[in-house]
C-alpha cells in the first residue's frame, strides 16, 4: 500500500438514480487506477462493488459498497449507493462519511426525480459537489441541452469542467477547458473558449482578491487556481461538470483528476461538529492525528459465518498500536485486535487509521449505526443519523412449526444493517409484522433470511387491528346450572352494559348488595366477561370502551363456583352486547403525500376515493404535500397506488391518529369476511 496522510485523502460518495450508471463509473475508476485487473461489469455479474447475491440478481446496486484507489499520490475512498429509494438507508448513512458528493446523471436519461433528492440532500448536508454524465456515447444525446437543464435545475454554479468530443456513437474524447490544446480538435461541442473564460470566472469568485486579480487582467498561477477550486467546491460555489463513457473508459481519467485536484481533502472539507460531553457544549473537530480519537459508525453488515462487520469514518485522532476505543452508546471501551480497510467483500488488514479513513472492525455486538467512538478521555458524540420512515409492511408466516421464535430472532439480526426496515409483534392480530421501504425492499430482506440463515418464511397483508364496541345500553342475565351427579355448577349473573368515551378502554362496577353474590365470585364475573373482551364476539378482535355493571345474581351453597361465575359472566355478557348496537372500530391514519404539482389532482381525487379526508395542502419548494385522515384498511397497498400514479416521484408517511366506526355498509363484509377465516 502507498503511504499516504490525511491532506492526501479524497472520500468520494456516487449518487444519482437507479440504473443512470453509478456502478459501471466505480469499476471503470478502479480499472484506470489499477486497484483491479479487468472492468467489471453490472451485467453479467462480474463487478466487485454489486456483489451481494441480491444485487447481481436485480443488476442493480442494494447496499452501499465501499472501495478505494490511489491516483497521483491521492488516496480515493469510495462509496457506491443504490439509487432507488427503496434501499436509501446506506445512501443516507454514507453521507457522514464523506466530503463530496459525485452526482452521476445519465446523458441518455437526463435528470431524474432521484437525481434532485439527493442533489438537495448533498447540498443539505453541505458536501462538496462535482457532476459526472455518463453514457455520453449513447442514442440521442444532446449533451448542449443537457448541460442547460442542470444549470436551470441545480444552479448557475455547475459549470462545464470538460467537453466532449462528438456525441453518441460519435463520443470518441474530452476536451479540457482548463487546459485548452491549441488548435482545439475538431468535433468539440460546445464553445470551449467562452466554457474555459466562464469557468475561471466562477473559480475566482470563491476569493475576492483573487477575484480582483483576475479582473485586472493578470495571470493566476496554477497552483493558485487550484487551491482556489478546491475552495470553491467545498463551499458550493462551484460544481464542475464532466463527461464520459464507460463502455470506452473515456473522460474517466479527467473525473480521477478532477477528484484528485479539486474536491477537498478532510483538512479542506465539512467541518465536523460533535457534542464535547465533558462540557456539554458543541465543538468542531479538527481532522488531526494529532487531535483526540473520534470516529463515526455509519455502516453494519452481519454475516452468518464471518460475523457483525461495523464500519466507521475517522474524524480526528489515530488508532495504531494496542487499539481500543470508548463507545459513547454502549458506555464501554472496546478493545480489537485488527482493523481493515475494505475493498467490496473483502478486508484488508492495516496497522492504522488516521483523519479520513474508512475503517471496519469485526464481532462487536454492541456497536451500531448512528454510534460515536472516542478516546474515553475526551468523550464527544455526533448527530444521530435520520432515517426515512418505512411504511410498507408484511405479516410473516413461518413454514414450519415452532420456528416462530427463530424467525424473529434472524429478522432482528437484519435490522442490525438496515435502519429502514423493522419488526414488529402486533398484539392486537397476533402477527409479526415487517415494516420496509417497499414490497420490493421486503422481498430483498426475505431472501436474506432465506440466503443467510436457512429460513423460509411465507408472507401476506396484514389484518388490520380492528376493534369492536357497543354504541348503545343494553342489559341481560344468565343462569348456568348444570347437574351431572355429585356436585353439580351453578351461578347467575345480571349486568348492564354501556358505551365509554373512545380510548377509555374497559371499566367494571359491582354494584351487589345484599350478598346476592358471593364476594369471593365477583372476581370470577369480572375474569369471564374480561376472557370475552379479549377473544371479541363479531369478527374476533378485542371489545374495548364498555362499562360492565354487575347488579344481581344468585348461587347455591353446594354447586356454585368460581367456574360457573365465569361461564356466566361470559354468557351474560355475549347477550347483552349482541343487543347493545355493536360496532367495529377501525383506525384512521394521519397521511402527508409528497409529489409533483403536476399530480395534485390525481392524488387527491385517490385520497377522497379511499374514505380519505382532506385536511390540508402545503407546498414544499416545487412539490406539494397533501395532508389527510384516512382508513388504514383503504391505505393497504397505497405503496404500489402512488408509485403507479406518480412514476416512483411520489412518497409518503403516515401515524396512527385515533378509532372511529367502520361505515355500516362496510361492515357485513368484514363480518363475513372474519366467519369464513374462522370456518377455515
Amino acid at each position: 500500500m502507498i503511504p499516504y496522510e490525511t491532506k492526501d485523502i479524497r472520500t468520494i460518495v456516487l449518487l444519482g438514480h437507479g440504473a443512470s450508471g453509478k456502478t459501471s463509473l466505480v469499476e471503470s475508476m478502479l480499472f484506470k487506477t489499477g486497484a483491479t485487473t479487468r472492468l467489471g461489469n453490472v451485467e453479467n455479474g462480474t463487478s466487485v462493488a454489486d456483489y451481494d447475491p441480491d444485487a447481481k440478481e436485480k443488476r442493480h446496486s442494494i447496499d452501499s459498497s465501499i472501495l478505494h484507489c490511489n491516483w497521483k499520490g491521492r488516496e480515493i475512498n469510495i462509496i457506491d449507493t443504490p439509487g432507488y429509494p427503496d434501499f436509501i438507508r446506506d445512501t443516507i448513512s454514507s453521507l457522514v462519511a464523506v466530503e463530496t458528493a459525485i452526482i452521476i446523471i445519465s446523458a441518455t436519461d437526463g435528470i431524474q426525480v432521484n437525481t434532485r433528492k439527493f442533489w438537495d440532500i448533498a447540498c443539505q448536508k453541505g458536501l462538496g459537489k462535482i457532476i459526472a454524465v455518463t453514457k455520453i456515447d449513447g442514442e440521442n444525446v444532446d449533451y448542449l441541452a443537457l448541460l442547460e437543464s442542470i444549470k436551470n435545475t441545480f444552479g448557475n454554479m455547475c459549470i462545464p469542467l470538460v467537453l466532449p468530443i462528438g456525441t453518441g456513437h460519435d463520443f470518441h474524447n474530452i476536451v479540457n477547458l482548463l487546459e485548452l490544446p491549441h488548435p482545439l480538435p475538431e468535433g468539440v461541442i460546445g464553445d470551449a473558449p467562452a466554457a474555459h473564460d466562464a469557468l475561471i470566472e466562477a473559480v475566482v469568485s470563491a476569493d475576492d482578491a483573487l477575484m480582483e486579480k483576475y479582473l485586472d487582467g493578470k495571470e493566476i498561477e496554477g497552483g493558485v487556481l487550484q487551491s482556489c477550486f478546491v475552495k470553491a467546491v467545498a463551499g458550493g460555489n462551484v460544481a464542475p461538470v464532466l463527461c464520459c463513457s464507460n463502455k470506452k473508459t473515456s473522460g474517466i481519467e479527467e473525473i480521477l483528476d478532477a477528484i484528485a485536484n479539486f474536491s477537498p481533502s478532510p483538512v479542506e472539507g465539512l467541518r465536523r461538529t460533535a457534542v464535547d460531553l465533558q462540557k456539554n457544549q458543541e465543538i468542531t473537530l479538527e481532522a488531526s492525528k494529532d487531535a483526540p480519537f473520534s470516529a463515526h459508525v455509519f455502516k453494519s453488515v452481519i454475516d452468518p459465518f464471518v460475523g457483525k462487520l461495523s464500519f466507521f469514518r475517522v474524524v480526528s485522532g489515530k488508532l495504531d498500536g494496542d487499539i481500543s476505543f470508548y463507545n459513547v452508546t454502549s458506555k464501554k471501551i472496546d478493545k480489537v485486535g485488527h482493523i481493515y480497510r475494505v475493498f467490496g467483500k473483502e478486508q484488508q488488514p492495516v496497522s492504522r487509521a488516521i483523519p479520513g479513513d474508512i475503517i471496519a472492525v469485526s464481532k462487536l455486538e454492541d456497536m451500531h449505526i448512528s454510534d460515536t467512538i472516542c478516546d474515553p478521555k475526551h468523550p464527544v458524540k455526533f448527530p444521530e443519523i435520520t432515517f426515512p420512515t418505512p411504511m410498507s409492511s408484511l405479516a410473516v408466516i413461518p413454514t414450519s412449526k415452532g420456528a416462530e421464535k427463530k424467525i424473529s430472532e434472524c429478522l432482528h439480526k437484519l435490522t442490525e444493517e438496515d435502519k429502514t426496515f423493522r419488526v414488529s409483534h402486533d398484539t392486537l392480530t397476533n402477527e409479526l409484522v415487517i415494516t420496509g421501504m417497499s414490497t420490493l425492499h421486503l422481498q430483498v430482506m426475505t431472501s436474506r433470511l432465506k440466503r443467510r440463515f436457512g429460513i423460509e418464511i411465507e408472507t401476506h397483508t396484514p389484518k388490520i387491528p380492528y376493534k369492536e364496541t357497543i354504541t348503545a345500553r343494553a342489559q341481560a342475565q344468565y343462569k348456568h346450572k348444570k347437574q351431572s351427579g355429585g356436585h353439580g355448577q351453578y351461578g347467575e349473573v345480571h349486568i348492564k352494559i354501556e358505551p365509554l368515551p373512545r380510548g377509555t378502554g374497559f371499566e367494571f362496577v359491582d354494584e351487589i348488595v345484599g350478598g346476592v353474590i358471593p364476594r369471593q365470585y365477583i372476581p370470577a364475573v369480572e375474569k369471564g366477561i374480561r376472557e370475552v373482551l379479549d377473544k371479541g364476539i363479531l369478527i374476533g378482535h378485542p371489545i374495548v370502551d364498555v362499562r360492565v355493571r354487575l347488579f344481581h345474581g344468585s348461587y347455591h351453597e353446594v354447586d356454585s363456583s368460581e367456574a360457573a361465575f365465569k361461564i356466566a359472566a361470559s354468557h351474560a355478557f355475549q347477550d347483552a352486547f349482541n343487543h347493545a348496537k355493536s360496532v367495529i372500530l377501525e383506525p384512521i391514519v394521519n397521511i402527508e403525500v409528497t409529489i409533483p404539482a403536476k399530480f395534485m389532482g390525481e392524488i387527491t381525487g385517490n385520497l377522497s376515493s379511499h374514505r380519505g379526508h382532506i385536511k390540508g395542502m402545503d407546498s414544499l419548494g416545487d412539490l406539494q404535500v397533501v395532508r389527510a385522515a384516512i382508513p388504514m384498511a383503504s391505505i393497504a397497498n397505497y405503496e404500489t397506488e402512488l408509485k403507479s400514479m406518480t412514476g416512483g416521484q411520489g412518497s409518503f408517511t403516515i401515524e396512527f391518529s385515533h378509532y372511529d366506526i367502520v361505515p355500516a355498509h362496510l361492515m357485513q363484509p368484514i363480518i363475513a369476511q372474519a366467519h369464513a377465516a374462522r370456518a377455515k
